[in-house]
């Protein structure tokens, strides 16, 4: 695996070779649930690119920057075992050099959730998310369903720019006792770790009120709110029942749905969600 850092060195790499490519964008401290889009991204094309940027465009002021885990030798590893034949790790200077201004407005989908909770957060994600897809040119693209709005709001952008990929999206790994890996799953203590699976405990409620003919959306975020009310570590941020394509606010719970959460446990933010 080449792992490089300069943009005029991944156009010659992609230059080489006009085989189906696969890319897997990470801000990098590896998972499982990274090596399942590079498993698949390995199984449907010809050749399997990474990327690997914290973008610092994406964190608000209080948020996590300088503490995001980070471990180049380690991802470099997995990306290695996975198959991957090329890494970009390309410097915050590299992605956004001096006078770097041009930013991507996805409108309202990007307004709700997350994006109001993390105001600009969409914008930095879908532009940097446009930049590597205009330097790698793959035919596809591998992002997790844990990130739903996230991924929304990438098939939104790719929609209607026309881009030239095909944005797939990979089921969300868990474990054992529920809880979606994820790679701030490191900050928690020990005890804030045991209480993190109320979230999918949370989400099950909801779902099985749904799947017994439940079909007002209130009486679903009730069901999650009252789960997660049973967790004295839970501090909840919102639980929505949404239109899981325009990520708008349901009154009716007719599917498709997307019911999610945001939790706090300490410091530390979770999200998750199921489909319905």
């Amino acid at each position: 695996m080449k792992t490089l850092t300069a943009i005029p060195a991944l156009r010659e790499w992609r230059g080489q070779s006009g085989a189906p490519l696969g890319l897997v964008p990470t801000m990098g401290y590896l998972h499982a649930g990274h090596r399942s889009l590079l498993d698949r991204a390995r199984r449907e094309n010809d050749r399997v690119a990474a990327s690997l940027f914290v973008n610092p465009a994406q964190f608000g002021p209080q948020e996590d920057l300088g503490r995001y885990p980070r471990d180049l030798p380690r991802d470099q590893r997995l990306l290695e075992e996975a198959g991957c034949d090329v890494l970009f790790a390309p410097s915050v200077q590299e992605m956004y050099p001096p006078g770097f201004e041009t930013t991507v407005d996805v409108g309202r989908i990007a307004a709700p959730l997350e994006g109001a909770r993390r105001p600009g957060h969409f914008r930095a994600v879908a532009t940097v998310v446009l930049k590597l897809f205009h330097l790698f040119r793959p035919d596809r693209a591998y992002f997790g369903e844990k990130d739903a709005q996230q991924l929304a709001v990438i098939r939104h952008m790719v929609r209607d720019l026309d881009l030239p990929v095909e944005v797939c999206g990979c089921p969300i790994v868990r474990e054992p006792d529920g809880v979606a890996l994820s790679s701030r799953n490191s900050y928690l203590s020990a005890e804030e770790r045991r209480a993190a699976p109320v979230l999918f405990r949370a989400l099950c409620a909801a779902r099985d009120r749904w799947a017994a003919g439940e079909r007002d959306a209130e009486g679903l975020r009730r069901a999650m709110t009252d789960m997660l009310a049973r967790e004295p570590l839970a501090r909840v941020d919102y639980v929505s029942v949404a239109d899981p394509d325009t990520l708008q606010e349901r009154d009716h719970a007719h599917p498709p749905l997307l019911i999610s959460m945001a939790v706090f446990f300490g410091p530390t933010r979770l999200i998750d969600n199921l489909r319905l």
